[in-house]
């Protein structure tokens, strides 16, 4: 899909942000940001997945962030895909440096239709093309058939492990069905029961497909969150591709919660209001980051 043709409002201030980053020292460009409590905030690719993912990395990068997370697959771009070739890899892993940018985490999909054998085939190979990509984190994102849950935790259990050797570490991310919230989150651990199966947090899904109270939620899992994917939500199935604090999201009793349990990042933003341009959009992924750092400014 082509991009609309920016406004002058998008173009100044796509221009500006430009112009600002090209006069920091060297050093501060290529660091990653830290909140004031001193974790990475980063930016997934999902606001901008209807534009090219130069276009995505240009506004990641204007945005102020300097990690992004390569969540949302698009039809120009499969990421860590099975189907990914190791050219595409190459050119992927040079583009994403060439803006200065780092990623961290790489979205998995189980064919949970497949055979056991060719379901753990086709993970192992998203774990060799994460590795091949420089990434520390695999991200799974449950399953929702309960009668696919018994095959999915052998899935991950292999998976965890062929992880681990390759020093990548697999987690799951809530999203309904069989990762709702805590319970369900819970049954996966004890079921893959492998060291390298942790969770990246997300309170808006908990809001979005459960309705629950993600601060409650968060209590009996804390201390297996080693990420935090961060989106807000209104309601059982709203919007959340919104921005933050317009939602039931309450992030400075999460993030309170999350420091007790010893959390040291990343956060990654995930949901922003999505504009006509990648420029809008990436005005709105900065208030999202700065209403973060505002919001650990206080934690």
């Amino acid at each position: 899909m082509s991009s609309p043709a920016p406004s002058r409002r998008d173009f100044l201030a796509t221009a500006a942000v430009a112009t600002a980053a090209a006069f920091l020292p060297a050093a501060l460009r290529a660091a990653a940001p830290a909140s004031p409590a001193g974790w990475t905030i980063g930016c997934f690719n999902r606001p901008w997945a209807q534009w090219s993912f130069d276009e995505t990395l240009d506004a990641v990068k204007g945005a102020g962030y300097q990690v992004t997370g390569l969540l949302t697959e698009t039809k120009d771009d499969p990421f860590i895909a099975s189907r990914s070739t190791p050219e595409y890899l190459a050119a992927l892993k040079q583009k994403i440096a060439s803006r200065g940018l780092r990623a961290n985490m790489g979205a998995l999909r189980v064919k949970n239709e497949a055979t056991l054998a060719e379901a753990i085939a086709d993970v192992r190979q998203q774990i060799t093309n994460a590795q091949t990509l420089g990434l520390e984190f695999a991200l799974t994102f449950g399953v929702d058939d309960p009668k696919h849950y018994a095959q999915y935790y052998r899935v991950m259990a292999d998976a965890a492990a062929f992880a681990r050797e390759r020093g990548v570490k697999l987690v799951l991310k809530p999203h309904g069905g069989g990762s709702g919230a805590a319970e369900e989150i819970l049954r996966c651990i004890k079921e893959v029961a492998h060291p390298n199966f942790k969770i990246w947090y997300d309170a808006g899904n908990i809001i979005h497909y459960t309705g629950k109270d993600p601060v409650a939620e968060l209590d009996p899992i804390a201390e297996h969150v080693t990420g935090f994917c961060a989106k807000d939500c209104a309601a059982l199935k709203g919007d959340v591709l919104v921005q933050f604090g317009t939602g039931k999201v309450d992030f400075a009793g999460v993030f309170r919660r999350l420091k007790a349990a010893g959390f040291n990042g990343p956060i990654m933003v995930e949901g922003c209001a999505i504009g006509e341009t990648p420029a809008a959009t990436m005005a709105n992924a900065r208030a999202n980051r700065l209403f973060l750092n505002k919001v650990l400014a206080a934690v």
